[in-house]
């Protein structure tokens, strides 16, 4: 096969080109890049491709250049690649590796909505979580769960009711699923209910009830943090709380729980009793049957881990 810089020799020749342009093109032709590209394309290409394509060759050798220098170059994050068109040879710009991990990175994050939930909570990860005895329990029927859902997404799955003392580990096993989940292409809300409960007080001068309800009711995995954490009142409890997880049950959406109460703390000491002192027992009684359907609860035991 004939040799490209000499072909282009012969054509700067030919055409009387001054030397600086010459030299100039010479180190585009000479790029080992361009001479892959021409011989492996070759049959595609038009006779003129050399010189109909000249101002595309050196587009793409000066501004790989500029990147390998860590230069400014015409597209930030992208990379030249070379490309076959009508022909001709033409410049495609293409993300470099760290751009693609940049995106990858965003996709993951864009699969985890959380609501009022901490930045901690992005670096969570299952292979990270402490494997102690008074944990594995809680680790293992995660596991399950992420594999379990994965497999079957449109089935129904019973998810779990995180149940212990502060900082045991339980918003954290929360968010590695979450994150589990995102990155093999799932998505998940995560919310600490305390403030979002707020969040929803404030909605009503905005009428943004509406929009904040349905965005947990419809998500294909939801996780209520700390529930319990706070006095609820009866608004909250059986107009916000109440309508997320009759939805959620009725539609066998996956709905994670996590507190310090048990299942039957919860009913007892936190949801029977409104703000307002009323005792409300069958109320209490009708949001833990959606709980229980949604989720078996699991008590997390240990140290705790939070920073003192």
């Amino acid at each position: 096969m004939e040799d490209l810089s000499k072909t282009m020799q012969q054509l700067m020749n030919q055409r009387h080109l001054n030397d600086n342009y010459r030299q100039l093109m010479a180190k585009v032709y000479d790029d080992p890049a361009v001479t892959a590209f021409y011989q492996a394309h070759r049959d595609e290409l038009a006779d003129d491709v050399l010189t109909r394509s000249a101002a595309k060759l050196y587009e793409f050798v000066s501004e790989r250049e500029k990147l390998a220098n860590g230069g400014t170059t015409f597209a930030t994050g992208y990379e030249p690649q070379l490309i076959v068109s009508n022909h001709l040879i033409d410049v495609a710009y293409v993300p470099t590796k760290e751009t693609q991990e940049k995106q990858a990175q965003q996709q993951l994050r864009q699969r985890v909505k959380s609501i009022a939930m901490p930045k901690s909570i992005r670096e969570a990860d299952l292979k990270n979580f402490d494997q102690d005895p008074d944990r594995a329990e809680a680790l293992m029927a995660a596991l399950d769960f992420v594999d379990a859902y994965e497999a079957s997404p449109k089935r129904r799955h019973q998810a779990l009711y995180l149940a212990g003392s502060f900082g045991v580990g339980k918003t954290y096993l929360l968010a590695a699923v979450a994150n589990q989940l995102a990155a093999d292409g799932f998505s998940t809300t995560l919310v600490h209910f305390p403030s979002f409960a707020v969040e929803m007080k404030n909605a009503i001068a905005q009428n943004g009830v509406a929009g904040k309800l349905a965005a947990l009711k419809k998500s294909p995995v939801l996780m209520i943090d700390d529930i319990g954490a706070d006095a609820m009142s009866a608004w909250v409890r059986d107009d916000v709380l109440g309508v997320i997880l009759e939805y959620r049950m009725q539609e066998e959406l996956p709905t994670f729980f996590s507190s310090n109460f048990s299942m039957e703390q919860l009913e007892k000491e936190h949801l029977r009793i409104s703000t307002r002192g009323d005792d409300e027992p069958l109320k209490a009684q009708r949001l833990m049957q959606r709980i229980r359907f949604l989720a078996r609860e699991i008590t997390m035991v240990g140290v705790n881990r939070r920073p003192q």
